[in-house]
């Protein structure tokens, strides 16, 4: 952009030493124009990354809550399905954090025993399968009269609620910003940068060039930040720290159910 807009200033101010006239006032309307297309480009972004925020939080304090009630339910003796929710709720989490990235590894999970990894092999939903193992061990706790009706009742809830935060999460990630929207913001911010020293050059010389570069600069780096902020759950900088929330969950739930 710099070489274009000094090319245009020689070519008109030195070399073909034209009679210019300003021409800024059909730019400012186009200027008002793009920043209410790059307000609302950059809205809609932030509203996916806030909404990811959210729904991770609530699974910070569901995984908190399901873990208090358990706690409660089981006797303190009862080590081996304290040990069997301390390690699903937290394979929930990951499984979940890696699905809405690149997909889950299974060596990657913090499974004790081949007969759990076995039944997660192949699943294509690796968070929907540790779900279920979840929902079947609290109904065979109930079953086994280890919990009552009352209580299999009371983590139905935040159960209900892994699905539903997963469910908001996968929306996110699989309904991306319109293509259409975001290249025609490009084009008109593209347009707009190339006809720029047209309208300023009559007025401002050979300052047209930092002028350009530096509306260039702030239009090009709005629609970044919307671009970076768009898909939440990825390992940029900007997106949400799914890790750092990860590894508190696991920390948080094993304090509980194994204190």
């Amino acid at each position: 952009m710099a070489v274009y807009t000094t090319l245009i200033s020689y070519l008109l101010l030195d070399y073909f030493k034209l009679q210019l006239y300003s021409t800024t006032v059909v730019h400012s309307l186009l200027g008002i124009v793009l920043g209410l297309f790059l307000v609302f480009r950059v809205n809609s972004a932030y509203d996916r990354w806030w909404e990811g925020r959210k729904l991770w939080g609530l699974l910070v304090n569901n995984t908190r809550n399901l873990s208090f009630k358990i706690a409660s339910f089981l006797p303190e003796k009862d080590e081996e399905t304290r040990n069997y929710f301390a390690q699903m709720i937290p394979n929930f989490v990951s499984a979940m954090k890696e699905h809405l990235r690149k997909g889950v590894n299974l060596e990657e999970l913090d499974i004790v025993g081949d007969r759990f990894l076995q039944r997660l092999k192949g699943k294509e939903h690796i968070p929907n399968a540790i779900s279920l193992m979840l929902y079947e061990k609290l109904t065979a706790m109930y079953r086994n009269k280890v919990i009552t009706g009352e209580q299999l009742f009371l983590v139905d809830k935040e159960m209900k609620q892994f699905s539903d935060i997963l469910g908001g999460c996968e929306r996110i990630r699989n309904t991306p910003i319109p293509y259409s929207y975001s290249m025609y913001i490009k084009k008109f911010i593209f347009t707009y940068t190339t006809t720029l020293p047209l309208a300023f050059i009559a007025e401002f010389g050979y300052w047209t060039i930092p002028i350009v570069m530096l509306v260039f600069f702030i239009l090009v780096s709005v629609e970044l930040i919307a671009e970076e902020i768009e898909d939440p759950f990825g390992n940029d900088t900007n997106d949400l720290p799914t890790d750092e929330l990860s590894d508190k969950i696991k920390k948080n739930v094993r304090e509980i159910l194994l204190a």
